[in-house]
C-alpha cells in the first residue's frame, strides 16, 4: 500500500492499550473497534507498556486495523535494536504499520533511562536516515553526528518499509518532518492551532494528532481533570516553548510561575477555562465528535483519540465516540 493509499479514505484512530484492561483481554476490544468503524489503533511509550507489544497483538488479532506508535524515543534503543523492532512489526502487519519517532523528553530519556538527552534535532534526523538504509536491507557502516553504526545489516529486511512519522512541535522539527519523514505527529494543541502548525512543514504529508477526550457533560469535572493534565505536560520545557510559540504565553505564564514556586494548587487554579476547553475535548458524545471533526477540517488526516472515561463506562465511551 502506498502513502497515497493509506490517506485516501478517512481514518479515525484511538489510543491503546486501554487503562485497566489487561493486554490478553484486548482482543475483544480490538475487534469491537474495527466493528465500530475505528480504522487505527495507536500506542505510545512512556511509563506503561512498551510501544510495540500492544500493536503486535492487534496485528495478530485484527489485521484489518491500521497500526501506529506515537511515539518511540530516538534514544532509548540502540539503532540496530530499533531497526529490528520496527522491521518485526512491519513484517507482522505488512502495509498496516506506521512508525512514529520522536525525541521524547529529558525526563524519559535521562531521568528514567540514564541516557544523555543531547542534540535532539540531530538525533532524530540521524535515526531516520539510519532506518531508511537499514529497513531497505542495506549494510550500514556509518558515523552519524550523534551515533555510529559499524557493519549492521538486517537479516530479515521488510519488503515494504513502513512510513516513518516524526513527532514535531515547533518550526525546526516541523520542517525536518516535511523534509525527511513520511508524516508528522502533533499533540497538545487546539483545533485552531493545527492551521498554525501545518504550514511550517513545507510539504504536503499526512498529519496524525493525538487528541485528549473526556466524554462528559460535567464541565467542572472535565476541566479539573484537564487542568491536572495540562500542568503535567505543559510544565515540561519543550511543551512550554511550544505554547509560547502558539501564543499562549500570557495565558499560561501564571501557571508556569506558580508551578516553579512550588504552588501546585495555585498553578492549577490559574489555568483559564478557555485554555482547557481548547486543549481538552469534552462534552456530550456528539459535541466531542464535532470537536474532533474541527481538527480534521483544519488539516489533521489521522485523529487519534486518547479517551479518558471519567463518569462513563469505557465501552460506552468508545462506542459513543466512534465515527458516524
Amino acid at each position: 500500500m502506498t502513502e497515497a493509499d493509506t490517506t485516501a479514505s478517512p481514518r479515525y484512530g484511538i489510543t491503546v492499550p486501554f487503562d485497566g484492561i489487561p493486554l490478553p483481554e484486548h482482543r475483544r476490544w480490538y475487534e469491537d473497534l474495527a466493528r465500530l468503524g475505528y480504522t487505527d489503533v495507536w500506542s505510545a511509550e512512556t511509563d506503561g507498556v512498551d510501544g510495540f507489544t500492544p500493536l503486535a497483538l492487534a496485528a495478530a488479532w485484527t489485521p484489518q486495523l491500521q497500526l501506529g506508535v506515537a511515539i518511540i524515543p530516538a534514544y532509548t534503543r540502540g539503532p540496530a535494536l530499533l531497526a529490528q523492532s520496527v522491521a518485526a512489526l512491519a513484517e507482522a502487519a505488512p502495509d498496516h504499520f506506521t512508525f512514529g519517532l520522536g525525541t521524547s523528553s529529558d525526563v524519559i530519556v535521562s531521568r528514567w533511562n540514564g541516557v544523555p538527552f543531547t542534540e535532539p534535532y540531530k538525533r532524530v534526523r540521524d535515526t531516520i536516515a539510519f532506518l531508511r538504509s537499514a529497513l531497505a536491507g542495506e549494510k550500514v557502516d556509518m558515523a552519524y553526528d550523534t551515533f555510529e553504526v559499524k557493519g549492521f545489516r538486517l537479516a530479515r529486511p521488510v519488503e515494504h518499509p513502513p512510513p516513518i512519522f516524526l513527532a514535531a512541535l515547533r518550526p525546526g522539527m516541523l520542517r525536518l518532518a516535511g523534509r525527511a519523514a513520511d508524516g508528522v505527529i502533533i499533540n497538545w494543541l487546539s483545533a485552531d492551532d493545527v492551521a498554525t502548525v501545518t504550514p511550517e512543514l513545507g510539504a504536503h504529508i499526512p498529519v496524525a494528532a493525538r487528541i485528549f477526550v473526556i466524554p462528559s457533560e460535567d464541565a467542572d469535572m472535565a476541566r479539573a481533570i484537564g487542568r491536572r493534565m495540562i500542568t503535567a505536560y505543559l510544565n515540561v520545557g519543550v511543551y512550554a516553548e511550544f505554547h509560547r510559540w502558539l501564543g499562549r504565553g500570557e495565558a499560561l505564564a501564571p501557571m508556569w510561575e506558580l508551578w516553579q514556586a512550588g504552588d501546585r494548587k495555585g498553578a492549577l487554579a490559574s489555568i483559564p477555562d478557555e485554555v482547557v476547553d481548547e486543549l481538552v475535548v469534552h462534552g456530550s458524545f456528539a459535541q466531542c465528535r464535532d470537536h474532533v471533526a474541527r481538527y480534521v477540517a483544519n488539516g489533521v488526516d489521522i485523529p487519534v483519540l486518547a479517551v479518558l472515561p471519567f463518569g462513563v463506562d469505557l465501552a460506552e465511551a468508545v462506542e459513543g465516540l466512534a465515527p458516524r
